[in-house]
């Protein structure tokens, strides 16, 4: 994960989602299809940032490398933990609930899903939340990534991919939700999210850790 860069652009990041509200909320309501009723309390977002998703969706800790970050998400109520995606400082199986918030792509992809799968408990829930590469948004990020104050580092995935990742780290049972289906400056009211991943820019995926190795 990228340290230095998002602890610079804090109130930047931060400040997009009151600019865009009607999408944040779209992606709120993606996610929200596919957690539980009742979150464990042994529940941790990767890559928590200022802690826009998990002081909403319940979730108890957060880890990120910037430490700017992290004092913001402890004001949201987030138990902080600094460390990064690749080297996750917790124990194995210690955790019931992982949420990614479009933080994969910032990432080392296979490291980080090798240690999501040493650190959640088997049987356990992981949620990703990613722009799907090949979607209008992702092509138009792509695009723009070398001018970029945020994607210009992001490695962007298809849903495939990121399905066979997952499967070869152990996970499977997928649940896909997806939202974001017209140009971000065109959604004025939060979307309804729908299944699948091929129609919407947002993309969410709920996947089962089944193997314990």
């Amino acid at each position: 994960m990228k340290e230095n860069y998002f602890g610079i652009h804090v109130e930047e990041y931060d400040k997009w989602y009151e600019k865009h509200h009607a999408v944040y909320e779209s992606e709120l309501q993606a996610i929200r299809e596919l957690l539980l009723d009742i979150i464990p309390g042994r529940s941790l977002e990767i890559g928590v940032g200022t802690a826009r998703f998990a002081s909403v969706l319940g979730i108890s800790y957060g880890i990120d490398p910037s430490q700017k970050m992290l004092e913001i998400a402890v004001k949201r109520g987030i138990r902080p933990i600094r460390g990064i995606a690749e080297e996750l400082p917790l124990k194995s199986s210690s955790t019931e609930l992982i949420l990614m918030a479009t933080a994969l792509c910032f990432t080392d992809k296979e490291r980080t899903l090798r240690e999501i799968h040493r650190v959640l408990a088997p049987r356990n829930e992981l949620i990703i939340a990613f722009i799907e590469r090949n979607s209008p948004l992702g092509q138009e990020y792509e695009k723009r990534a070398a001018k970029s104050s945020f994607f210009k580092a992001a490695s962007f995935l298809s849903a495939k991919e990121l399905t066979d990742s997952l499967e070869n780290h152990g996970f499977g049972g997928f649940i896909f939700r997806q939202t974001l289906f017209k140009p971000l400056n065109e959604i004025k009211i939060a979307e309804k999210p729908i299944e699948g991943f091929d129609s919407g820019s947002f993309v969410v995926v709920k996947a089962t850790n089944i193997k314990d190795w």
